[in-house]
């Protein structure tokens, strides 16, 4: 969705800096104890026994390996109002430093302990091959493994294939472990609930049954922010809402899909897309070290970062994404854990989109393809 009304913007962006405000308060505070996790389920030579997902919408690999882009940081192209400002906040000599600056949790911990992939530079592509380059196309890919014809738009229709999230639900050791919580209320339709009995909040409060004054604060606080963009919400109630589910439920899978990145582009707001990202990457870094405060995630959990599609390169085009921008079909992905590997940025290694269901399976010794043979095989190299 394109919005052009700056002012909207501007009194949204202060809304959201007030709730990550509230929710870092959360975040930071003692984390519940836990007892030990108990290691059931995928092969015993395994030492994944947890996987945490998360995507960032529409993400570019620009900034993900290159950060900041003074082209964009423009009145015209970018939308932005105080070009001074973001270059101070985000730019750098060199692109190493720009990426760090935007994205430090993935250079000084991801790149350093697992592997990223999708830097041309590095002749590492990795590539969106639904041909739609649009939103429930690539999460079907994503999480499905394979390519389908029939979803050929973002209406809520229920995704008639399995998807890795529901098979893993239906091994032993899985079964109601498996989670999901989103930014966007076509989430339960990608996962297919009715069918997979999958929990996927991806609209409403983000704790579905409060238990507790901080579970409870949680939803009054969400429900206080605008429905700004509709069928998206801000990524912070989502975000929040994971991380309580992380706490308190502790899921042996669990799936984010954060969404602002995607609303800010479409809406030419270069800064507002930038902070998302920022922001997107604390989260990326609350929610590994809240996993290594448990016993039951400590030393035994992998995380897996991707995107759903890409985005133009230029000013005119950077906001867009589908059929009509061809260069949309390049994305990125990233994996950390005990068992992977740590390779940096992956050199002359061309993956698809399509092979991060069966990768999320490996990681934790199961053979996704077993069960949907049509699927692409896991990443090379991710684990030992």
């Amino acid at each position: 969705m394109v919005v052009t009304d700056r002012r909207r913007l501007r009194g949204a962006a202060g809304l959201v800096v007030a709730a990550l405000l509230l929710a870092s308060g959360w975040a930071l505070g003692p984390v519940a104890a836990s007892a030990p996790g108990n290691a059931e389920g995928s092969s015993d030579k395994a030492r994944v026994r947890n996987v945490l997902v998360v995507t960032l919408d529409g993400l570019r690999w620009q900034e993900l390996f290159s950060g900041y882009s003074a082209e964009l940081n423009t009145k015209d192209g970018g939308g932005v109002d105080d070009p001074e400002a973001l270059a101070r906040r985000f730019d750098a000599p060199t692109p190493e430093a720009r990426r760090t600056a935007l994205l430090p949790f993935f250079w000084e911990t991801i790149a350093r302990e697992g592997q990223i992939l999708g830097d041309p530079s590095r002749e590492s592509l990795v590539r969106v091959t639904n041909g739609l380059l649009f939103s429930y196309p690539g999460y079907n890919e994503l999480l499905t493994g394979v390519v389908d014809p029939r979803i050929d738009s973002n209406a809520k229709k229920t995704n008639p294939n399995v998807n890795v999230l529901e098979w893993l639900n239906q091994r032993p050791g899985f079964e109601g472990r498996v989670a999901a919580f989103g930014s966007w209320d076509v989430l339960p339709f990608i996962l297919a609930v009715e069918r997979s009995g999958l929990p996927a909040n991806g609209a409403g409060p983000p704790v579905d049954h409060p238990r507790t004054d901080r579970e409870r604060l949680l939803n009054e606080f969400a429900a206080d922010l605008p429905a700004y963009w509709g069928s998206g919400r801000f990524d912070a109630p989502a975000m929040q809402g994971a991380l309580e589910y992380l706490k308190t439920q502790q899921p042996r899978v669990l799936y984010v899909m954060l969404g602002e990145t995607d609303e800010w582009a479409h809406g030419r707001r270069y800064d507002l897309y930038l902070d998302a990202a920022h922001r997107s990457d604390r989260f990326l870094r609350r929610l590994w070290q809240t996993a290594q405060s448990l016993p039951a995630y400590r030393g035994q959990t992998a995380l897996v970062v991707a995107t759903d599609h890409g985005r133009g390169k230029t000013p005119r085009d950077w906001t867009d994404h589908g059929e009509k921008v061809p260069v949309a079909d390049r994305i990125w992905m990233a994996v950390m854990g005990p068992e992977t590997p740590a390779l940096g940025v992956r050199t002359g290694l061309s993956a698809t989109q399509s092979q991060l269901a069966a990768t999320v399976a490996h990681l934790l010794g199961e053979d996704y393809r077993a069960g949907v043979p049509q699927a692409a095989p896991p990443l090379p190299d991710v684990t030992r």
